[in-house]
């Protein structure tokens, strides 16, 4: 259990400060993460890993010289938002561009893809090198579609050392693509992690088993089986691994990883076994690593990691980092003398609204505020929902997104500006709080959403209808999910069809969008017979079936509260 925290609700924010404190020498902070506290030299190209906090000694513990240049920190197993992101990438440029790393997860691909369509705008290069190692997350043929897990750090590693020997952008690029490409892992789970302030685990593991296959996001194993001998587990391991090897035999470095609750003696007892299997295999091992590199809380578990070296992954792989949690041998400091200014925001122009795109505004925060209180309420719930088969992060993620998007939405109204201005704040503000995929989703359905609302006049039933349409359009941009993937989506095109339906049968808004959130509700239900198809569900499948999706569920709810607060509030237009 994770017991140590003052709020359950800002423990991220709080662990990144002690860790500032107790590292300056390494790291400073900056909105959305850290970079190191002595930039890099100029010209040199910035690495940059991420990904939601929980991890330790990833994301944040490997930045500094030889490793990463920065590390953009997400809440607790949830992806960062494409703000943090930017920011930690303008902080950690060099002037010769950003490559960011990080595991294949459908919210880190949106915020970090997001990231660096900005930072492209703003004339610095980007690139995503997104780590797919995890075998038991998808098979061999569909090898873009795996995890990332500990594959992360090899990659991180090798692109980290490439840039500090100075390789070029796409070098480094081609070189992290190639250690992807050529690092194998599975891993097992004894025992479920527990978020700060929850008093049960992700998931169980019935006395006696292991799962097998599990992730770092608190997912539960793809299977169950009797708990092994610690030879018997360094055999599933090597066997496991091996099977899926890019090469014969040759030279790997190898990762044996605690998952947080697995002591180091015991690794080591695995190790043992683990080594003389893969020599016996014809696999030589060059410097391995035993211990806690990528963690998921207080998991009780390992991890085998391999990547296959050729001779210049081994000499990146071998090269010297100083870091707060790896060194490896003697770093000479390449760093500058000059100090980078971050990048401070442009202030925006406010642009006060009529008085009838005012008085929606005031609307529109009103219920952005009922519907942060109603997801706050049934927090625990969407989070159980979520871990039955994800990472359990959905009602956290959902009230902190809310929260900040009501209060954006406040200051907004606050100002006197039109309901477009409102929602885009909102959006711009659950994004950036609740990360995640479901955070980058949310915001870019209240920004477009908003963008067809009216300053001038009160809003009509077929803005209503125009709004959902170009949320639904940006939400399937964005995450790529069609009906029948169990997402959010399938509530979200019910309720579309549906209220472009009544409002074409000349419905007022008022009693269509509540027609059409009783569709969104109906479809949300259904979802629990549907397997996922994409997201963090989808290597969990079969176990989510007879669950209702999460995402889809708490969308239904939210519009069946803002019908309400409709209904309540005036005439059906």
């Amino acid at each position: 259990m994770t017991r140590l925290y003052d709020d359950p609700a800002t423990f991220t924010e709080d662990m990144v400060t002690g860790f500032v404190a107790a590292h300056p020498q390494h790291v400073r902070r900056v909105p959305g993460g850290v970079v190191r506290s002595r930039p890099a030299r100029a010209g040199k190209v910035a690495v940059v890993t991420g990904g939601g906090s929980g991890h330790y000694p990833a994301f944040c513990g490997v930045v500094g010289p030889g490793f990463a240049d920065g590390a953009v920190i997400g809440n607790i197993f949830t992806s960062p938002s494409a703000a943090d992101a930017h920011s930690v990438a303008r902080a950690a440029d060099r002037g010769a561009g950003v490559v960011f790393s990080f595991g294949n997860y459908a919210g880190d691909n949106m915020n970090f893809g997001l990231a660096v369509e900005r930072l492209a705008r703003e004339g610095v290069r980007a690139h995503n090198v997104v780590v797919t190692d995890d075998v038991a997350s998808a098979p061999a043929e569909e090898q873009a579609k795996r995890r990332g897990v500990v594959g992360d750090f090899v990659v991180f590693k090798v692109a980290s050392a490439a840039a500090e020997e100075g390789y070029d952008f796409d070098e480094v690029v081609r070189v992290a693509e190639h250690a992807n490409a050529r690092t194998r892992s599975l891993g097992v789970a004894f025992d479920g992690c527990t978020l700060p302030g929850q008093d049960h685990a992700l998931f169980e593991v019935p006395e006696g088993r292991m799962g097998l296959g599990l992730g770092i996001h608190g997912e539960p194993g793809v299977s169950e089986t009797p708990m092994p001998s610690a030879s018997e587990l360094a055999k599933t391991l090597v066997d496991g691994v091996l099977a899926e090897a890019p090469a014969e035999g040759g030279r790997v470095t190898a990762i044996l990883n605690g998952l947080g609750a697995t002591k180091y003696e015991e690794l080591f007892v695995v190790w043992g076994t683990a080594a003389r299997l893969l020599a016996e295999a014809g696999v030589e091992v060059v410097a391995p690593e035993v211990g806690e590199l990528v963690t998921s809380l207080d998991m009780a578990g390992c991890s085998l990691t391999l990547t296959w070296l050729d001779d210049e992954l081994e000499r990146l792989w071998l090269a010297p980092a100083d870091t707060p949690a790896y060194r490896r041998g003697t770093i000479e400091s390449s760093t500058s003398d000059v100090e980078v200014e971050d990048v401070v925001p442009v202030e925006q122009e406010v642009v006060v609204a009529p008085e009838a795109g005012q008085a929606t505004s005031g609307v529109v925060a009103g219920a952005l505020r009922a519907v942060a209180d109603l997801l706050r309420d049934n927090e625990d719930e969407f989070g159980r929902l979520d871990a039955i088969a994800g990472d359990g992060d959905h009602g956290r993620g959902m009230t902190r997104g809310s929260a900040a998007g009501a209060e954006a939405a406040e200051t907004a109204a606050g100002q006197g500006v039109g309901p477009s201005a409102v929602l885009l704040e909102a959006g711009d503000a659950w994004a950036s709080k609740a990360g995640g995929t479901s955070g980058v989703l949310w915001g870019a359905a209240l920004r477009s959403f908003g963008d067809l609302l009216p300053d001038d006049r009160e809003a009509r039933a077929a803005d209503l209808v125009a709004g959902a349409d170009a949320a639904l359009a940006s939400v399937q941009r964005l995450g790529r999910a069609e009906l029948g993937d169990k997402t959010l989506v399938d509530a979200l095109v019910p309720f579309v069809d549906e209220l472009r339906a009544a409002v074409g049968e000349g419905v007022g808004g008022v009693a269509a969008w509540r027609r059409a959130a009783t569709a969104s509700t109906k479809a949300a239900a259904a979802t629990a017979q549907l397997r996922p198809r994409t997201g963090r569900a989808r290597p969990l499948a079969e176990r989510s079936v007879g669950t209702p999706d999460p995402g889809a569920t708490s969308l239904a709810l939210v519009l069946t509260r803002v019908g309400e607060l409709i209904e309540r509030g005036g005439e059906d237009q």
